[in-house]
């Protein structure tokens, strides 16, 4: 088990909503198992995480799934595929122009489109049938008829959400997807439909809740054209871009709308099912809407540059999408493929960042000093626990960077460390400041 964020805070530090642009009926997002806690330190961390309710991410359908089933994925889960095909190869930015040349933008689009296809989430939901075998309406009082004519429960795949996907490769008789993870998160049963109107069935290949990140495979039959991914280092703010993918479903489908990069690198804090991420992204001004999750933002030449993911959801707001770019995708990509999910060294610990904490509580622990994060459990037998690690102590930094809060502790250990590293954390403990030394594993 990889270190998990206990418990989450409404506000994420940042002053506007970010919604992820999936479109479903709307629901409520389901609330995380917490442990019981006892004594007086717990049972202030229960009474806090008590009062913890969702988050600034708006996932408008699919609930938080546990992000330990991509490892070990239950009976009911989609099926998921832990070795691709020895024949697949490993993606990269093309340095070369794309398929434009001397084509209009209308021809390029005709071409890429062809690589864009719609997915529809499917998740199982228990319904019960009377004698006959009719399903049994749904009643929010629990009066549902008499106990017995009813038969026993019986799972239903359920339409609970829809996005999109870009096709990238295909080998021999199968074609890989690129997508978001929370388009197909907690999915017993994807479908995907395709240019010419067939569908399909997709495999899961592998997921990266952190990332948002995830590779299906399907059937290669009636798979003309894959998509070519660009290099997103050469993007600068003015580049037009085109988003393609279906907003609103698959009604709408391969819908094309037109803008510029308004600008690189910036940083969006967003929740994941994984825990809080700091992510890069590409923004423009590109209308992307619900149900544009997954699909390409593109330029000029016709190559995949991003990956949309993103949008700002607030009133008087506009113009405001973000995509995942194809330079800090493509690795995951290739990680996904190979090993079904990507692998970063673990610590094996529970955490909460001091916000979530009254102030007065955790200055007891941290003398002169705001900022850190607050270790609320240790797993046993973890690199934590070989190095001392004790429920209360204090990162507040790592390898002597400075460690504000959990989101800049995961950012650290999953892309300035690796597996097998040894890293020097400073704590606070009691109020006493003191250095541990913890090698990471798997």
């Amino acid at each position: 088990m990889d270190f998990e964020e206990q418990y989450k805070s409404e506000d994420s530090g940042q002053s506007f909503a970010t919604e992820r642009v999936q479109a479903a009926e709307p629901s409520s997002a389901e609330q995380r198992t917490k442990p019981k806690n006892k004594g007086p330190f717990k049972s202030v961390v229960s009474t806090i995480a008590a009062g913890v309710v969702g988050s600034v991410l708006t996932l408008t359908v699919l609930p938080y799934t546990d992000y330990f089933k991509n490892v070990s994925p239950s009976s009911n889960s989609t099926q998921q595929v832990t070795s691709a095909a020895p024949a697949v190869k490993e993606v990269s930015a093309s340095k070369t122009v794309g398929v434009n040349g001397n084509s209009s933008i209308a021809d390029t689009v005709e071409k890429v489109s062809k690589a864009i296809v719609g997915i529809v989430n499917y998740q199982q939901q228990q319904q019960s049938n009377n004698f006959f075998g009719n399903a049994v309406p749904f009643d929010p009082f629990g009066n549902s008829g008499s106990s017995n004519s009813q038969q026993p429960q019986q799972p239903q795949n359920v339409e609970k959400g829809s996005g999109s996907g870009v096709i990238f490769q295909k080998t021999g008789n199968i074609a890989y997807i690129v997508t978001n993870n929370h388009v197909v998160e907690g999915a017993s049963k994807l479908e995907v439909s395709l240019y010419n109107g067939t569908k399909t069935t997709a495999k899961v290949v592998g997921t990266d809740a952190l990332t948002d990140l995830a590779v299906l495979q399907i059937d290669g039959k009636g798979v003309n054209y894959t998509a070519q991914f660009g290099d997103s280092s050469q993007l600068r703010p003015g580049d037009q871009v085109y988003a393609i993918g279906n907003p609103l479903g698959l009604d709408l489908s391969r819908t094309v709308t037109q803008g510029i990069v308004s600008a690189t690198n910036r940083t969006i804090s967003v929740p994941t099912s994984a825990g809080n991420w700091d992510t890069n992204v590409i923004q423009t001004d590109a209308a992307i809407n619900p149900g544009n999750s997954g699909g390409a933002l593109i330029n000029p030449e016709g190559q995949v540059i991003g990956i949309n993911s993103l949008k700002i959801s607030e009133n008087g707001v506009e113009g405001l999408g973000f995509a995942i770019p194809s330079n800090d995708f493509i690795p995951i990509v290739n990680q996904l493929i190979k090993n079904g999910k990507v692998e970063r060294p673990r610590l094996g610990v529970g955490l909460a960042d001091l916000n979530q904490l009254p102030q007065e509580y955790w200055q007891q622990f941290l003398p002169n000093n705001g900022k850190g994060v607050l270790i609320t459990s240790v797993e046993n037998g973890s690199p934590a626990a070989k190095a001392g690690f004790q429920q209360k102590d204090i990162i507040v930094s790592m390898n002597g960077t400075a460690i504000d809060n959990s989101s800049a502790l995961r950012k650290y250990l999953y892309t300035k460390v690796k597996i097998g590293d040894t890293v020097k954390f400073g704590i606070y403990r009691n109020g006493k400041q003191m250095t541990l030394q913890a090698t990471l594993t798997k």
